[in-house]
């Protein structure tokens, strides 16, 4: 099957029945993807406008199925800006996600807990965030500098679903902020101190610039960090990507579980 007609059997399925939600599984959290039944799927070299992710744990496919009684679609991976893929690839699977018609979108990533509650393997539903990921970063809007002040790209409807269907489960979700860094590299315990002088609860390398894009398109926004580790500083030891993996691996069935749950209440 040629790169265009593998995507457009994937399109002309969601016509007939559009995703009702749309998620993007951040690093080690590929298993959420198996939860779909009679999936399609088509590598993300396959899908117009997406490269081949670079970076262990991003599977790199976009994956449509049935979940419970709706259709869902899945990126497993993502792109990131640290890999040399410009901003335009790196939200580029909101835009897909957008073409197909899904009207909310659910994000999840790996992060490193600053907040003093999170530990590896708690879950924390993100209410707002801010970007390291930017030039002069503190005169943006939003939280974590002196910039304007502006309304939260995430949606209360569903961050209040996400924190009701963790309840239902008696899973405890925090509710925090989370900074986006550059990356490659983890962050040095001096910047986890700003960080969480900012207000930063937990730290990544992903996630704002997509919500962003999503939230300017219209869509309704959530995203839930998989707490992986200690930022840095905060524990004995380096961080090491090949626990990250492990950790948000073992953490993916209870996030499965959690958006489950969403489901069902949708």
């Amino acid at each position: 099957m040629t790169r265009s007609h593998a995507f457009t059997q994937l399109a002309e399925t969601t016509r007939a029945s559009r995703p009702r939600l749309a998620l993007i599984l951040g690093s080690g959290l590929g298993n959420v993807a198996r939860r779909l039944r009679r999936p399609i799927t088509v590598p993300f070299i396959d899908t117009p406008g997406l490269p081949a992710t670079t970076v262990a744990g991003h599977g790199g496919s976009v994956i449509l199925g049935d979940w419970l009684e709706h259709r869902v679609l899945i990126f497993e991976g993502r792109l990131h800006n640290y890999e040399g893929h410009s901003w335009r690839d790196v939200t580029a699977p909101v835009h897909i996600a957008h073409f197909l018609s899904a009207p909310a979108i659910l994000f999840s990533n790996a992060a490193g807990g600053i907040h003093d509650a999170l530990a590896a393997g708690n879950l924390m539903a993100i209410r707002d965030h801010f970007e390291w990921n930017r030039p002069y970063a503190w005169r943006h809007p939003g939280p974590g500098g002196i910039g304007p002040e502006r309304s939260s790209p995430y949606s209360p409807g569903l961050l209040a679903k996400l924190v009701q269907a963790a309840g239902r489960l008696g899973v405890e979700v925090f509710q925090g902020v989370y900074a986006a860094v550059t990356g490659p590299c983890y962050e040095t315990p001096a910047e986890i101190r700003a960080l969480k002088a900012c207000g930063a609860d937990a730290v990544g390398m992903s996630t704002t610039r997509e919500v962003q894009a999503a939230h300017d398109l219209g869509m309704e926004c959530a995203a839930v960090s998989c707490i992986t580790n200690r930022a840095a500083g905060l524990s004995s030891g380096p961080i090491d990507h090949e626990e990250v993996l492990i950790t948000a691996a073992a953490r993916s069935e209870a996030l499965a579980d959690l958006v489950e749950e969403v489901l069902r209440i949708l």
